[in-house]
């Protein structure tokens, strides 16, 4: 095969995946919309429980409402993810106020995804939480290596905040993680945690999952041993191949599916 025949086989797959992965969405109205928007925000809630990415009163998902494109979707401060419900979601602004809700907001993840949902007019959903494997791979202060099929859907696709101040509460710190992510999909927030970002809920969910997977094959990787690294240009191909939106969002289709379910009051 011709290095141009390589070419148009490997565009015509992504347009093979891209059909297969993502179903288009249509909605009778914006209330219908938002209220898509907020059963996959509860689910993700449920899920990052589920996965144990819960630590006291920290970590914090959004999304942008579909009708006032500065408004976000957020969790209230202190409510255990896994009790989260549609109906306990609040509303906030990008001035800190609560326009629908009757819990108070979280400071941080006021001052961080305010930032980003600023910056970022094509990100409509941001996850950051404390897992276990992030925060222990975020004391290390590097991005992740390709060392697996699953860590190259972050390859030459996440950055490194390389300095921790102490909780974020103001917004300057946040306007400085949003720089720092740039136009990238994830970022390790040096001894931290980390924050995924993307086109909808389903999609943030599903890449902060699969992340912190990452940090801990990785991590247990190289207890074991010398990992030995995807070379570059299959880590490339490799991220063409699960790295792009549709095959985020396509990965939690079955997970949503299993926690509503399971856990059908979290619709309520």
């Amino acid at each position: 095969m011709t290095q141009s025949q390589n070419q148009t086989s490997k565009k015509n797959l992504r347009e093979i995946q891209e059909k297969n992965f993502f179903q288009e969405l249509k909605f009778e109205g914006v209330e219908d919309e938002r209220r898509h928007r907020q059963e996959r925000l509860a689910a993700a809630f449920r899920l990052f429980a589920r996965y144990g990415f819960d630590e006291g009163v920290a970590g914090h998902i959004t999304v942008r409402d579909p009708e006032f494109p500065d408004h976000f979707w957020v969790n209230p401060l202190g409510m255990y993810f896994g009790h989260i419900r549609v109906s306990d979601l609040l509303l906030v602004n990008y001035q800190g106020e609560v326009v629908k809700g009757n819990r108070p907001i979280n400071q941080a993840a006021f001052a961080i995804h305010s930032q980003i949902h600023s910056a970022r007019p094509d990100v409509d959903a941001a996850a950051h939480a404390h897992s276990l494997y992030g925060k222990a791979w975020s004391t290390l202060g590097r991005i992740l290596d390709p060392l697996t099929q699953d860590a190259c859907a972050f390859y030459e696709d996440h950055a490194l905040f390389d300095d921790y101040t102490g909780v974020v509460l103001n917004l300057d710190e946040g306007k400085r993680i949003a720089a720092t992510l740039g136009d990238k999909k994830a970022l390790i927030l040096r001894n931290h945690g980390l924050l995924t970002v993307g086109h909808s809920v389903d999609e943030v969910t599903w890449w902060f999952i699969t992340m912190d997977r990452s940090c801990q094959a990785q991590l247990m990787a190289e207890a074991a041993g010398k990992p030995v690294l995807i070379d570059h240009d299959t880590a490339r191909l490799t991220y063409s191949q699960v790295g792009f939106h549709q095959f985020g969002w396509f990965s939690f289709q079955s997970l949503y599916e299993m926690i509503v379910r399971q856990q059908p009051d979290l619709l309520d």
